[in-house]
């Protein structure tokens, strides 16, 4: 969706404004919703903002909406044929639709199905999913067709959690109107897709199986903003999220009772691997060289010679693991630990893993006002020794936490407010590093969003001569920039030997003896990847 938003921006001559546009996640779906105010507030001239503004009602009626009913060749099968997969289905249903279409006259009701629609579709794309049908006031999304992710199940409920806060910030004329809200269902199951049934515009792909069906009947029995979901999704999504248990529902067309549970929200959590292992952790096997090399730079960081290790491996591969098996070897040593993780939904989110971790640290609370965040902010930043007033505005700034009389922001240009906010953040490594010695972990910074990344570059050059050991985890694909320094080391983590697999195997599997001939399948079927090998005994 990022090239579409580019694309369009250079066919009016306008393509210098693609990276900011991309930058703060604005999407082909979002531009009808976006002021003049707003363009103010992106920097984007006088004259460029006329041109946008005059572009975006033409666009209105055809091209963000075809980008979503007509999936793009690069979604589709290369292959005609149905193909069985898992899929996670989301229905989502607008509240109280038929009282509102008795009330307003029918070109006002049309408009507001119309931006209930594109809200919803605006989400979904963000989160890679695909509108399968609007029906109405209903909208069926598929997550895992045509485009397959690891984390599917993850993907549809950030997307429910999306829809309803997009949907309930819908400008209504009917100032006396509720604001709308929405009924949200999630499953994941087996489907059969690709045939492709109807003809001419009515034509789509079709589904087979439980999954929608089951979708559907959650939806059925959501309170209003809520986003209610099966036990295959609850199960997947594991820790992310926070939940309240439903227990066994009786659904329509479902002769089983069925175990649901409703989303209260996204869980603050410092990574994506302690929220997907909130029970004993998995043995460690076939990493002693690798934790010996960290173990090693630790000790040699300690010293006041900062290190970076760069470690590489993918998914499943045991990155996460291995920095926590060096947590665990460091013990009750005294230190520091900073642990930041990217995120693949917010890839062009400035700061986004650090203003995580910071409000992690912080220990926000959802409620507080500005000021007890504040009071909050000014204790963790005292703690680095750095000076409040110099830094929590711009710390604030990035929080979205209005400073007001107590800490008001500089008069900057967005530029000097984006440089002294990277120094600060330096600033408050080394503040840390005087101290005690700073284990700085980064996971999965193949999804590191630019600003993040020149931040990086800064970090590196400067734990060399920190008591600083950073650590950042990152799959094949992304190429780090900083492999020539002499005190930064490259680690690949290579899969498991087939002894290593059978031994990790035999110790998950406890007092459950596994025959030689499961094994043996086991081994094959896992190829050597940690993950998989968890996974399946």
């Amino acid at each position: 969706m990022a090239n579409d938003i580019r694309q369009w921006l250079e066919e009016l001559g306008l393509g210098k404004y693609g990276d900011v546009f991309v930058e703060n996640e604005i999407s082909v779906q979002a531009l009808p919703h976006i002021t003049d105010d707003d363009l103010k507030d992106l920097n984007v001239a006088l004259g460029a903002r006329r041109q946008i503004r005059a572009a975006i009602p033409q666009l209105n009626d055809t091209s963000a909406r075809s980008l979503l009913e007509e999936a793009p060749e690069s979604q589709r099968n290369e292959s005609s044929e149905a193909e069985r997969r898992q899929l996670t289905v989301m229905f989502c249903d607008l509240v109280g639709s038929t009282a509102l279409s008795t009330r307003l006259d029918p070109e006002d009701y049309r408009e507001i199905i119309r931006a209930y629609q594109d809200a919803c579709a605006g989400v979904i794309a963000r989160y890679d999913g695909y509108v399968a049908k609007f029906m109405g006031d209903g909208v069926l999304a598929y997550f895992g067709w045509p485009r397959g992710h690891e984390d599917d199940a993850e993907r549809a409920i950030s997307a429910g959690l999306g829809v309803i806060e997009a949907v309930g910030e819908i400008a209504l004329a009917d100032s006396e109107t509720e604001p709308l809200a929405v009924r949200i269902g999630v499953a994941t199951g087996p489907v059969v897709v690709g045939d492709i049934v109807g003809e001419g515009a009515a034509q789509e792909t079709a589904v087979t199986g439980e999954t929608p069906n089951l979708a559907a009947r959650l939806q059925e029995i959501a309170g209003p903003n809520t986003v209610i979901i099966a036990a295959t999704t609850h199960a997947l999504a594991g820790g992310l999220f926070d939940y309240q248990a439903l227990g066994g529902q009786s659904l329509k067309g479902i002769e089983r009772s069925t175990e649901v549970w409703q989303v209260v929200g996204e869980r603050r959590v410092e990574s994506r691997f302690s929220a997907a292992h909130t029970t004993a952790l998995t043995p460690l096997i076939g990493r002693d060289e690798e934790l010996e090399l960290l173990s090693r730079r630790w000790e040699r960081a300690k010293g006041g010679e900062g290190q970076v290790v760069l470690l590489s491996g993918e998914p499943g591969i045991g990155k996460s693991r291995l920095t926590q098996a060096l947590q665990d070897w460091i013990g009750d040593q005294p230190y520091t630990r900073l642990l930041y993780q990217c995120s693949p939904h917010h890839t062009n989110s400035a700061l986004y893993p650090i203003i995580r971790q910071i409000e992690h640290a912080a220990r926000f609370e959802t409620g507080e006002t500005a000021d007890e965040k504040l009071d909050k902010l000014e204790a963790l930043l005292a703690f680095a020794g750095q000076t409040p007033a110099e830094v929590i505005p711009l710390v604030a700034s990035l929080l979205s936490i209005p400073g007001g009389d107590r800490y008001p922001l500089p008069d900057l240009t967005p530029q000097q407010q984006k440089d002294r906010t990277l120094a600060a953040l330096n600033t408050q490594l080394a503040g840390l590093a005087v101290q005690q010695p700073v284990l700085f972990v980064l996971e999965d910074v193949h999804w590191i969003d630019p600003t993040s990344l020149e931040l990086l570059e800064l970090t590196v050059a400067q734990v060399e001569k920190l008591p600083v050991l950073a650590i950042f985890t990152y799959r094949p694909e992304f190429m780090p920039p900083w492999t020539g320094a002499a005190h930064v080391t490259l680690q690949a983590l290579n899969r498991l030997t087939a002894r290593d697999c059978t031994t990790m195997a035999e110790r998950l599997s406890g007092e459950s003896d596994l025959s030689p001939e499961i094994l043996v399948q086991l081994v094959e079927k896992t190829d050597g990847v940690p993950l998989f090998v968890e996974e399946l005994t």
